[in-house]
């Protein structure tokens, strides 16, 4: 038996799964060695969801990191020789034309971000899987690649283990579970299990249905991750492939409309074959588990992930099944081979991946599907090593989540709503939880009730999109300008009065709620070094105390990390105003390279200290005049753009900061919390029309080409290509200098980002169509999606009708031989082709409201 080792460089607890295995793997495959693998039970795992999994890969997803993760994970098992690609069907019932108009979508989503599939009808489905009923569907979409893991995933993770060992730069350690981590002034010091302890600056945490409890019980951390019960039933025997020793002999099927799916398991004398297997996913009661609920081994009859089901459970859908395969009347319910297997469910869909964000070193790999193991491998271990990843990783990024959001009640609502929406319903991409809201509200958040606010969420903030008070007079005024939505999926989550309220803004005066601001203030002897490496733009030096600036963070290799302004408070001061939506993860970027670089510099969370209202518009500086208890503090000259300045509104004190998103000149004023109500009711009071985020999110950031991080700005791009370069790099060093300046020394960039208009939008049905969510953007010549030259494919990063030029707006960044003013280009939109015009190359307004009253 080998020497338990004292000491290592990386701990990977969970290593008998197969995120464990593909965590191994790559790190060995990026240099890192002296790892040591444990696992609470065998490895491979007898007691993990490796160990039952249905091992199936769809290439299907509606982001661009999981199709990356997705992709990659098939030809690494394909590869390994342990990949059948025969191919996936996803069908449309007869009467089902949601889903039907869902599998468009996904088509749609596989060319911007990168898959196979296309759209095939009922007679061609039926010669492809001959199980299936023809008469019971309308049609279906084809995933070529689509296929099994052979025969399990759970060998394939011994096999990898089993290498990764004998390169020599692992150790595995069967049935030695981890049993406390060693966590000193917050960076991981080592691991403690039955068999000692292993000293180690890095742990990795891929203990699936555990991963949760090991957070909370060791790290002092929660994870937002539940296990839920999914029935999978086995029916048989079924010997139409007996003799071929296959695996699988027909393509996979999905059911989703029935949250459904169905495969046969090859040859009976394969692994579970001989049989045609069931899985569901329940979508009135799904039954979650908390982890500190899962039994031991040893107390399980079956396996701690595998519960007992009863037929009753699911008579329902499988009656609904039956009639689309009959083969499952025919054959009998194998009752013996039946279960309960656990998965997990995350609070908005999302893996938990990266850097815990309390303890230094310590990593999640957390609520992986099979299909996406080894690319979740390759990330993890890319992001050990360089920092980055290939694909913008924000959306699985453990650091996503505030605080609020990870406390018991809110995961427990949260992924039980979840677990609703993991196969059947198509998920609009404005869709927003009904559950685990309210958390963080406004200080006028009743006022807001008042006027019927339309809420949505973002961070546990509630932000009204619109107001159910203006509809009556806006409508009537604005009416003529606004085109009503008549396609639901186009007009769902989507408000009329939004872009009523919008015009109502550009002739008068309104205010936007942005108390979702998150605010961070830095102090100390090393602010202003701290803020000067992290900003591109110039922070410190002659940087006057008051002024704010736009800035950006990148990383190290020039892609756009962070979106927001830095206002210089003191000579050793520093607020950050950030979007809610990232506020957290660059937080965590800030403390983590104030530490890693020495800076001596304190980071204190302001954001429930102060509100914001923006209030903008041409009547925004004489409206404010009138309640200032010093007007001529106002003019222009004496409050010019992008300072920041405290002053008086009738004795409240508030901070005004002279920016906008908006393109209307006005201010942000900054608050603290109490004064909010009655700030609201001054401005209301005075005629400022109170105005949804809509446009300051949507309608009016894309008419003035106003770019959105996580959106339209991303790690894959940089800032010359996004139209954020300054006019000049300042001679202070900062985080990603080096790669920055060479970007700016090319001759020209492979893309850039470009604003673009529909000029058509009537579908074949004669109604008028206003696109949501991403679309492949393509060459209307010969209908291929348009890529650069490093490959990344071209989709509309953001898309909005805009009020003020009457046309629905997008972004999308071009190749650079497409980037030209009047360039004609096609989006796919639910399958059916509409004209786009380039009508900006980099960062060039569509409306500038300013110039326009000037030429008017």
């Amino acid at each position: 038996m080998a020497k338990f080792p004292d000491s290592a460089n990386v701990v990977i607890i969970g290593q008998g799964g197969i995120v464990g295995a593909s965590v191994a793997h790559h790190l060995i495959e990026r240099g890192w060695d002296n790892i040591v693998g444990i696992d609470k039970s065998a490895i491979p795992t007898d007691i993990g969801s490796t160990g039952h999994a249905s091992d199936f890969c769809f290439t299907t997803a509606h982001d661009q990191m999981t199709m990356y993760t997705t992709n990659y994970s098939i030809e690494f098992f394909d590869k390994l020789g342990r990949y059948e690609r025969v191919g996936g069907l996803e069908v449309a019932r007869w009467d089902d034309d949601e889903r039907m108009e869902e599998l468009k979508r996904k088509v749609g989503s596989g060319k911007a971000f990168g898959n196979n599939t296309y759209l095939v009808s009922p007679k061609e489905a039926k010669e492809k899987m001959p199980l299936l009923e023809e008469e019971m569907i309308q049609g279906a979409l084809w995933d070529p690649d689509a296929g099994l893991v052979v025969p399990r995933s759970q060998t394939v993770a011994g096999e990898m283990v089993q290498a990764c060992e004998e390169s020599g730069k692992l150790q595995a350690f069967a049935n030695c579970p981890a049993t406390g981590l060693e966590i000193e002034d917050g960076r991981i010091k080592g691991v403690h299990t039955p068999r000692g302890y292993i000293e180690a600056p890095y742990v990795v945490v891929c203990c699936g249905l555990w991963g949760r409890l090991l957070a909370t019980d060791m790290a002092g951390e929660d994870l937002p991750i539940m296990p839920v019960e999914h029935p999978l039933l086995f029916f048989g025997p079924y010997n139409e492939f007996e003799g071929t020793g296959k695996d699988i002999g027909y393509p996979l099927l999905r059911d989703q409309g029935n949250s459904a799916y169905l495969r046969d398991t090859g040859d009976p004398s394969t692994t579970e074959g001989g049989q045609i297997e069931w899985g569901y996913y329940e979508e009135k009661a799904p039954r979650l588990v908390h982890p500190r609920d899962i039994l031991e081994k040893e107390q399980a009859r079956l396996s701690p992930s595998q519960h007992d089901l009863e037929i009753e459970q699911v008579m329902e859908p499988l009656e609904k099944a039956m009639e689309l395969t009959p083969i499952l009347a025919e054959l009998g319910w194998n009752e013996k081979w039946s279960f309960n297997g656990l998965l997990q469910v995350t609070a908005d869909g999302g893996p938990s991946i990266g850097e815990s964000p309390n303890v230094r070193g310590l990593w999640y790999a957390e609520s992986v599907w099979i299909k996406d193991g080894p690319g979740t491998g390759k990330v993890v271990a890319d992001w050990m090593t360089d920092g980055r990843t290939e694909v913008d990783h924000h959306a699985i990024d453990v650091g996503r989540y505030y605080p609020i959001q990870k406390t018991e009640t809110y995961i427990a609502d949260r992924c039980y709503e979840t677990a609703f929406k993991i196969y059947n319903p198509a998920v609009h991409p404005r869709e927003p939880y009904t559950m685990g809201r309210n958390i963080r509200r406004s200080p006028f958040h009743a006022r807001e009730q008042e006027l019927g606010g339309y809420f949505m969420e973002v961070g546990g903030w509630e932000r009204a999109h619109g107001y159910a008070a203006h509809e009556e007079r806006l409508l009537e005024k604005w009416g003529d300008r606004i085109p009503e939505r008549q396609n639901e999926w186009d007009n769902r989550h989507f408000w009329r009065v939004s872009n009523a309220e919008h015009l109502e803004l550009s002739e008068n005066v309104g205010m936007i709620n942005l108390s979702h601001f998150a605010i961070y203030d830095v102090s100390g002897p090393d602010a202003e070094a701290l803020m000067e490496y992290l900003s591109v733009a110039k922070v410190g030096g002659n940087t006057p105390v008051g002024k704010g600036v736009y800035t950006n963070f990148i990383d190290l290799t020039g892609g756009i990390r962070a979106d927001l302004t830095v206002v210089r408070m003191g000579v050793d001061r520093y607020r950050v105003i950030d979007g809610g939506d990232a506020g957290n993860r660059d937080v965590l970027w800030m403390k983590r390279i104030a530490e890693d670089q020495g800076f001596r510099a304190y980071i204190e969370d302001r954001s429930d200290h102060f509100g914001c209202l923006g209030v903008w518009g041409p009547n925004a500086r004489k409206t404010l005049q009138q309640l200032a208890d010093r007007p001529e503090e106002l003019e222009p000259d004496r409050f010019p753009f992008a300072a920041s300045r405290t002053f008086t509104l009738k004795g409240i004190p508030v901070t005004g900061f002279r920016i906008s998103y908006v393109g209307e000149q006005g201010w942000e004023l900054h608050f603290p919390f109490s004064y909010g109500l009655t700030l609201w009711d001054m401005l209301y009071e005075a005629g400022v029309t109170p105005v949804g985020i809509e446009t300051y999110a949507n309608s009016r950031r894309l008419e003035k080409s106003l770019r959105l991080q996580n959106a339209d700005l991303l790690t894959e791009y940089n800032l010359v290509e996004a139209g954020l370069a300054r006019p000049k790099v300042k001679p202070m060093d900062f985080l990603g200098r080096e790669a920055y300046v060479a970007q700016r020394e090319r001759n020209r960039q492979p893309a850039y980002l470009c604003t673009l208009t529909l000029q058509q939008q009537t579908d074949a049905k004669g109604v008028d169509r206003f696109p949501v969510g991403n679309w492949p953007i393509l060459n209307p010549e010969n209908g291929d999606v348009l890529k650069d030259e490093l490959g990344r494919r071209s989709y509309t990063t953001s898309i909005a009708f805009g009020p003020s030029v009457g046309k629905t707006i997008a972004m999308g960044y071009l190749p650079y031989s497409y980037c030209k003013e009047g360039q004609g280009l096609v989006m796919e939109y639910f399958g059916e082709h509409f004209p786009l015009t380039v009508e900006a190359v980099g960062n060039k307004p569509l409306y500038d409201p300013t110039n326009e009253r000037a030429r008017s």
